[in-house]
C-alpha cells in the first residue's frame, strides 16, 4: 500500500503529466502550420512521451490498488512570438517537472515507502535526460532562428525518431501484457 501523502502527490502529478501533453501537443500544432515537420513530428512524440507518463502513474497506483484521479487540465498556451519561444516553454516545463518528480521520491521516502520511491527512480532518469534533450535544442533554435531550416536540418540528422523503447520503464495503464 503506497503512503496516501504519495498518493495525492501522484495524482496531482497525473494532472502535471496530461497538462505537458496537451502543451506538446500545442508547440507541435504551432511548428506545423510554419510548415516546420522535424520540429513538428519531435513535439508530437514528446506530447505522447508525457501521455505515456501519466498512464504509467495510473497504472502504479492501479497495481497499488489505490485511487486513480483522472483530472481536467487548462488550456495550453498556444500563441508564440517566434520559433524559440516554444522550446523556452518546453525547457521551463521539463525542469518544473524535474521539481515535481524529485519531490515524489522525497515524499515517498519520507513516508517510508520504498516500493513508491523505486518507482519514481525511472522518472527521475528520464527528467535528467528531457532537460538535456530541451537545452540543447533550446541553443540550437536560438543559434539559428534566422533560418529555420537548419533547426530542420538538425533534426532530421539528431532526432529521427528512432529511439528504441527503454525495456526499464514501467508499464501504462492500457498498454498491454
Amino acid at each position: 500500500m503506497a503512503a496516501d501523502a504519495f498518493v495525492t502527490q501522484l495524482n496531482e502529478q497525473i494532472a502535471y503529466e496530461y497538462a505537458a501533453h496537451q502543451q506538446y501537443v500545442a508547440i507541435a500544432v504551432y511548428y506545423d502550420a510554419e510548415t516546420l515537420p522535424q520540429l513538428a513530428r519531435f513535439f508530437y512524440r514528446q506530447a505522447l512521451e508525457e501521455r505515456d507518463h501519466a498512464m504509467m502513474m495510473v497504472q502504479y497506483l492501479v497495481d497499488a490498488d489505490e485511487r486513480v484521479v483522472i483530472p481536467g487540465v487548462a488550456a495550453p498556451q498556444v500563441e508564440f512570438a517566434n520559433l524559440v519561444e516554444p522550446v523556452s516553454l518546453a525547457l521551463q516545463q521539463e525542469r518544473r517537472v524535474t521539481d515535481q518528480i524529485n519531490a515524489l521520491a522525497g515524499t515517498a521516502r519520507a513516508e517510508g515507502d520504498y516500493t513508491s520511491e523505486q518507482f519514481m527512480q525511472w522518472f527521475i532518469k528520464e527528467q535528467v535526460e528531457e532537460v538535456s534533450t530541451m537545452s540543447d535544442l533550446l541553443r540550437v533554435v536560438e543559434r539559428t532562428r534566422d533560418d529555420p531550416m537548419e533547426v530542420e536540418n538538425f533534426m532530421a540528422r539528431e532526432h529521427s525518431g528512432s529511439e528504441a523503447e527503454d525495456p526499464t520503464a514501467p508499464k501504462a495503464a492500457g498498454a498491454g501484457a
